[in-house]
């Protein structure tokens, strides 16, 4: 890649990064933050929870602003709004006394925020690359989501050392810097459909989901399941080092750190590698699948807590082959007056996927390790054959809008 496309990228990357940063960075500082105001177990969930729900509910309406409006007219605020919301719970803890609404409305900000970051930032990258350098860009900014994910909790736990709720002054620290970086280096493509109205607009978009409905929601299953599934397992994995191998603090983060570290990896090898390549990409997400599967199902076996470790840090193998491929995949969908919608639902059902994972395997893990593995390696078996007779299996032909612009399939160009 030329040395601009890089620091494109770059910028563009950091914006992902940030964005996991909501929730991960601050999961090792939940214990002290409890005991240091009193609250309950509930309440301290709420932390979390109030951050996720908001982003998930407006995800699809920063995708329609971005379509509407420009992608870099609603990346930029919203990083700004998600640093001011890290900026308001940092405050209040830091000179309230009774500060747990004041740190709770800070973090809905925050999660109105987060999203327009990332689905947005995908829908500017499907917009910027429209050769086979898209997959690429994409896969590299799926292993700075995953790069993200991998650092927070080692992260979040050395800032805490300083106090429980400096996490909170790094947002604006971060999004500041980013914010203008993507606003100042970022070159986003003119759209001249975006002056269609907003009946057209959303005629094109139905139009979209009638002509490629058993795609996209495959595609869209696929996708929430594979993160639904890593994030399960890793959830269920911080509970096995502790009590299995008893392994806590920083060495913990440590080890789960591998699974997305693998998955974040593979990411960025497999968008180097496919191209705009449709039959490969499909062919990638059904073996990504059946790795998930397999590995699910090989799990009850495993008699060596550490070849536990091992068979569920493969699972971020299967993921790693799975979202660079439905990224591009779903970036390619549409033309550009869409695609901000489009990549937003499907951030959304993603961004539902992983908040799911924890607690359903919890709620499984009650039943014993054969339920739990088992059912999971049955979802993962029953979308791989969905996705083997719905994901394209060649280059998709051209199709218009009614906005009178071909679609940008994935090979198409």
């Amino acid at each position: 890649m030329k040395s601009k496309t890089i620091i494109v990228l770059a910028a563009l990357g950091a914006v992902p990064f940030i964005m996991v940063l909501g929730n991960s960075m601050l999961i090792p500082v939940l214990p002290q933050m409890q005991k240091n105001l009193g609250i309950s177990q509930f309440q301290t969930s709420l932390v979390i929870s109030l951050f996720s729900i908001p982003a998930g509910v407006v995800i699809p309406f920063a995708g329609l602003l971005s379509d509407r409006f420009g992608r870099k007219r609603v990346i930029v605020p919203s990083l700004i709004i998600y640093g001011i919301g890290g900026l308001v719970a940092g405050i209040a803890a830091l000179f309230l006394t009774k500060c747990y609404w004041v740190i709770i409305t800070g973090r809905v900000i925050q999660g109105i925020g987060a999203a327009g970051t990332a689905p947005v930032t995908m829908a500017l990258v499907g917009d910027i690359f429209t050769t086979k350098e898209r997959s690429k860009a994409l896969g590299y900014l799926e292993a700075a989501n995953g790069f993200g994910k991998v650092v927070s909790p080692v992260l979040g736990s050395l800032i805490a050392i300083v106090a429980w709720y400096a996490t909170f002054f790094l947002f604006p620290l971060l999004t500041v810097p980013i914010a203008i970086a993507v606003w100042l280096l970022v070159k986003e493509p003119a759209a001249k459909s975006r002056r269609q109205s907003i009946g057209q607009y959303f005629s094109s978009v139905k139009a979209i989901f009638e002509n490629k409905a058993g795609f996209l929601i495959t595609a869209f299953l696929s996708g929430s399941l594979a993160l639904f599934l890593l994030f399960g397992i890793l959830f269920f994995l911080s509970d096995f080092l502790e009590s299995s191998l008893k392994i806590f603090g920083v060495k913990k983060g440590l080890v789960l750190a591998i699974p997305v570290s693998v998955m974040s990896g593979t990411s960025f090898i497999t968008g180097a590698f496919i191209k705009k390549k449709v039959p490969l990409m499909k062919k990638l997400v059904v073996i990504g699948l059946g790795v998930m599967a397999l590995t699910l199902g090989a799990l009850p076996f495993m008699k060596n807590p550490w070849l536990d470790v091992g068979v569920m840090s493969a699972t971020g193998i299967g993921a790693g082959l799975i979202l660079p491929c439905l990224n591009t995949l779903i970036t390619s969908s549409s033309s550009i007056q869409e695609r901000g919608m489009i990549t937003s639902l499907y951030g959304a059902v993603r961004f539902f996927g992983v908040a799911a994972g924890p607690p359903v395997f919890g709620l499984l893990d009650n039943y014993g390790r054969y339920i739990m593995f088992w059912s999971s390696a049955g979802g993962a078996l029953a979308i791989g054959i969905l996705s083997l007779l719905k994901l394209p299996s060649r280059e998709p032909s051209h199709q218009q809008s009614n906005g009178g612009q071909p679609a940008d399939n994935a090979n198409n160009k």
